[in-house]
């Protein structure tokens, strides 16, 4: 029988963080859940309420979507910003007040399963003490879950990461410099990161499946390093279905401002293949003088270009010379040629004929939305897994380039200028577009009914069934239990060997 063919008996809670960039993936993934008649609930932080209840009604029967919200120990007003006070704050009042929300909705209904993201490592031990079998819904690239789960489990080697150029070798990666892994776990880091990754990957014996944003085609050596360790099984892109040319099945959404719809007429009347996106995400703010030599990299360019500049006060994550201001005379200098917003639907801008090349932070779902899309990137990390991400565009997906920052941390503007020739006009441009174009057509082909993806999702739909569906074979909850077993067995191992 395949459970995905009607409307089925199985309930999923989804936990995370009301941030758009953890919210989105989960929010992606819940909507190819009940476009297979599962039944979703998402249950995230007081926060992000007004966000999330913009476009749809709490209790909205045609939105597929029950949302549940809950305190995380915060006043709503709070400087979320202040990441230490918030994440020591919401893993203890958080927590308990995740968990009489779950007592509370089970008292109607019975989950078959909790998925929580990798920045709520409290919520697996919640659901436990709930008895609700965990997922761990890995929201980055592949290549991050292998570099911390090889970091905090102390199975290889690592330098003592102060020095940017120092080397690491890891199973299934190139190798990286010390300036391409993650900065959670690098010296300069704020402790309190390092504590939280540290604290989910001391829970994983509790998680019974971990499910990856990314898809097997692009990570194939890391995905395969990972399987006689904790295995990761990549169901993505995870991406809305808009960017899939498929209908939206559910209105539920997240929205840190509201984009401007003038960008899409302004891109209609642009050559394709013409124009230069640049936006940083939701969070990462740019110093002044980062502002400065994009302003002049983009002048000196002659190239048409699209730029987010996010309004201040936004609540992202800023540097002490944080800016939102454009040099002056900038905008005058390149009029016609130049549109500047401070938001913009980037999943149309990003399908959108025009555009040639997207300058970007690097976040993983950005990253995912170029993959699918075949739109070559200029990647200007800053960040978390931001710097990884940017090493894998430039070289293990090879559609794109990375900037080179100074001794300084700030990209020059001849470096900038060099890396839009590189992805518009120089001698490898052909091959970075070809290589993006090849990316899309893989990522399309994963999410197929027979696509690697699909594989991995009707597999994990399947095992839930085991425990819903009396007519599943028994010999699957067999195979899953005697799996179970030797995954626990295998942590045990590694543990021991750790002390030691």
């Amino acid at each position: 029988m395949s459970v995905a063919d009607e409307k089925t008996n199985i309930n999923i809670l989804m936990v995370s963080m009301a941030l758009q960039g953890h919210v989105n993936p989960m929010l992606n993934f819940a909507k190819r859940l009940i476009s297979k008649g599962v039944n979703v609930t998402i249950a995230t932080t007081e926060d992000g309420r007004d966000r999330m209840l913009k476009h749809t009604d709490k209790n909205s029967s045609d939105s597929g979507i029950k949302l549940e919200f809950f305190s995380d120990g915060l006043s709503v007003d709070f400087d979320r910003s202040d990441t230490k006070t918030l994440i020591n704050t919401v893993q203890d009042k958080g927590a308990k007040n995740l968990s009489n929300l779950i007592t509370n909705l089970t008292k109607n209904e019975t989950f078959s399963c909790a998925i929580v993201n990798p920045f709520v490592p409290w919520a697996i031990d919640v659901v436990a003490e709930h008895e609700i079998p965990c997922a761990l819904l890995w929201i980055q690239a592949s290549a991050l879950y292998s570099i911390y789960y090889h970091y905090f489990n102390n199975t290889d080697s690592f330098p003592s990461l102060e020095d940017p150029n120092e080397k690491v070798q890891l199973p299934g990666l190139p190798i990286l410099e010390v300036r391409d892994l993650p900065s959670m776990i690098l010296p300069s880091s704020p402790l309190h990161f390092k504590e939280m990754m540290d604290d989910l990957y001391k829970r994983l014996n509790n998680v019974k499946w971990v499910l990856g944003a990314s898809f097997f085609e692009i990570e194939e050596e890391i995905v395969k390093s990972m399987d006689s360790l904790t295995p990761i099984y990549p169901i993505g892109p995870l991406v809305s279905p808009f960017l899939l040319g498929e209908k939206e099945i559910s209105n539920v959404s997240v929205d840190m401002w509201n984009a401007e719809d003038a960008c899409i007429g302004w891109l209609d009347n642009k050559p394709n293949s013409s124009v230069i996106y640049i936006s940083f995400g939701s969070l990462v703010v740019l110093s002044q003088t980062q502002m400065n030599n994009i302003a002049t990299a983009l002048k000196n360019s002659n190239k048409n270009f699209l730029w987010v500049v996010k309004p201040a006060n936004n609540g992202g994550y800023e540097t002490k010379d944080a800016a939102y201001e454009l040099p002056k005379e900038f905008l005058k200098e390149t009029e016609g040629r130049g549109l500047v917003v401070k938001w913009c639907a980037q999943e149309k801008v990003l399908m959108h004929p025009a555009v040639a090349c997207f300058l970007s932070h690097c976040g993983w779902n950005s990253t995912l939305e170029t993959l699918i899309t075949g739109v070559p990137v200029i990647g200007w990390p800053s960040w978390t897994d931001q710097p990884t991400n940017a090493m894998l565009i430039e070289n293990v997906f090879r559609n794109g380039v990375k900037v080179k920052y100074g001794e300084d941390g700030v990209a020059s503007v001849e470096e900038i200028e060099r890396c839009v020739r590189e992805v518009m006009e120089g001698p490898n441009t052909g091959e970075i577009k070809k290589r993006a174009m090849e990316i899309k057509e893989l990522a399309r082909k994963a999410l197929q009914e027979d696509g690697s993806s699909s594989k991995n999702f009707n597999k994990f739909i399947s095992e839930l069934a085991v425990k819903n569906d009396p007519r599943v074979v028994q010999e699957t909850s067999t195979s899953l239990s005697v799996n179970w077993l030797l995954r626990t067995i295998q942590g045990w191992c590694r543990k021991l060997q750790t002390k030691r």
